[in-house]
């Protein structure tokens, strides 16, 4: 029996082997791969514990080709293989940039470099690197108004800002581009594009690490922290994974080391921070499933929509906290509505006579039971009405998809990816909320329905 059971569960590992190759391509053939790293080789990188391959799930990554311990290496890539300012200032564009009044950015000087060797091509040293870049990116500053429009409330104005700041960026930018047209045979405004600096803006943005550099009188005060590093930035994120990264000065490598470990032919991860999905859609372009950080945030403007008609007094209120900063980080999450916004809740729900409670209030203190249930049921409300807005955006969503193009087509599904995971977030706070309301113990009012 026991022989007969052990063959048994070999068979059966031997099937889950095959079903997860089955969801992972091996992508280190490619002839872009295969080129980074001899690229990568030249300078100095010559670890084989992590693989390029295509996830099911996750897209483009690394795999482990051994089993990684804790407190292991995950990768060590060499000073010579980061782009950072000093790269940039020590290339053709650096008597330039030096020169330049008023001093450009660190940032700027990366996606100046970037563009620039974009457009060398084959000329280029940094080429291999270059061809692995993605061609574009679904962060909100790629987004069309129509796309935007499916955003929450406060992420639209956000991805706005951003839109903002790289055509600001780029606008202010003009005169020290066309400072450059004795580098280039073709019109420097030909290369140094808005989408050109949108490519590379989003390329520094999403793809850097954090690696301090000392400060220059060469660029301007800002903070010179971005490294671009080549292969260890197909490393993807997940929320659960603890690492230790950072420039040795030991070794003169940019290190990660996992704090967990990492199985043989798994995918390798790293935590780009305890970031919620909007946040990482607007900062990096993808929504992480399954992210135990997400939240649907609730806007003043939800608040006006949805409860101004129910709640005496309601402007004032909403007055008041705004002064006393009460307005922010308003959530519904899977364990139902925050402590914040229970709050804000609780004091819209007091009465006329009952104004000299806010304090206790604020600090989290119920006033009545009546008042209580009356909080719940606003906070029921607030959920239905997110629900329901949450559901039109994904129906405006589902026409858009049926006429949009390729590039629409992938901003499109970030965005949905979003709204569904709020929908699930909300059905969760309503159920949560619903339990609550049925829990409580009997009141002398009624509430409306």
């Amino acid at each position: 029996m026991g022989g007969r059971n052990g063959r048994r569960e070999r068979r059966k590992k031997r099937r889950d082997r095959s079903q997860n190759v089955d969801q992972t391509v091996n992508l280190c053939h490619d002839s872009q791969y295969v080129e980074l790293r001899k690229w990568l080789n030249k300078r100095g990188f010559n670890s084989k514990s992590l693989i390029p391959a295509h996830f099911s799930n996750t897209g483009r990554g690394l795999m482990t080709t051994k089993a990684i311990p804790v407190g292991g290496l995950v990768v060590s890539l060499p000073e010579s293989c980061l782009m950072t300012s000093q790269t940039v200032l020590s290339s053709y564009l650096g008597k330039y940039i030096k020169r330049w009044k008023p001093s450009v950015s660190p940032v700027l000087a990366l996606c100046v470099f970037l563009i620039s060797e974009r457009h060398l091509g084959a000329g280029s040293q940094w080429k291999p690197y270059i061809d692995v870049l993605p061609k574009t990116y679904t962060c909100p500053v790629y987004f069309s108004d129509d796309v935007i429009s499916l955003l929450p409330g406060d992420l639209q104005n956000k991805a706005l800002d951003q839109r903002g700041r790289v055509l600001e960026l780029f606008s202010s930018s003009l005169p020290f581009f066309r400072s450059l047209q004795p580098l280039f045979k073709r019109p420097v405004d030909e290369i140094f594009t808005l989408d050109a600096l949108r490519w590379a803006w989003c390329s520094v943005n999403t793809r850097t690490v954090y690696m301090e550099r000392p400060q220059t009188q060469y660029l301007s005060r800002e903070q010179d922290v971005y490294a671009l590093a080549p292969y260890l930035d197909l490393l993807n994120h997940c929320a659960l994974v603890q690492v230790d990264a950072g420039f040795s000065q030991e070794t003169r490598c940019y290190e990660i080391r996992s704090r967990q470990g990492c199985r043989k032919f798994q995918q390798a991860f790293i935590c780009y921070g305890p970031h919620d999905n909007q946040k990482l859609l607007l900062e990096y372009g993808f929504v992480a499933l399954g992210n135990p950080h997400s939240v649907v945030y609730v806007d003043p403007s939800d608040l006006q929509l949805c409860l101004s008609g129910a709640v005496q007094q309601f402007a004032q209120k909403l007055l008041f906290l705004k002064q006393y900063d009460f307005l922010a980080n308003l959530t519904f999450g899977l364990d139902g509505a925050s402590w914040r916004l229970m709050t804000v809740l609780r004091l819209l729900s007091l009465k006329p006579d009952q104004y000299s409670c806010w304090k206790g209030v604020l600090l989290g203190a119920a006033v009545s039971q009546d008042r209580e249930e009356w909080s719940v049921h606003l906070a029921r409300m607030l959920c239905q009405y997110l629900g329901d807005e949450n559901t039109k955006a994904l129906q405006r969503l589902s026409v858009l998809k049926q006429e949009a193009g390729a590039a629409v087509r992938e901003q499109l599904a970030v965005v949905e990816c979003l709204r569904l995971e709020a929908q699930g977030i909300l059905g969760h706070s309503q159920q949560v909320l619903k339990n609550l309301q049925e829990e409580a113990p009997p009141s002398d009012v009624s509430l409306p329905t």
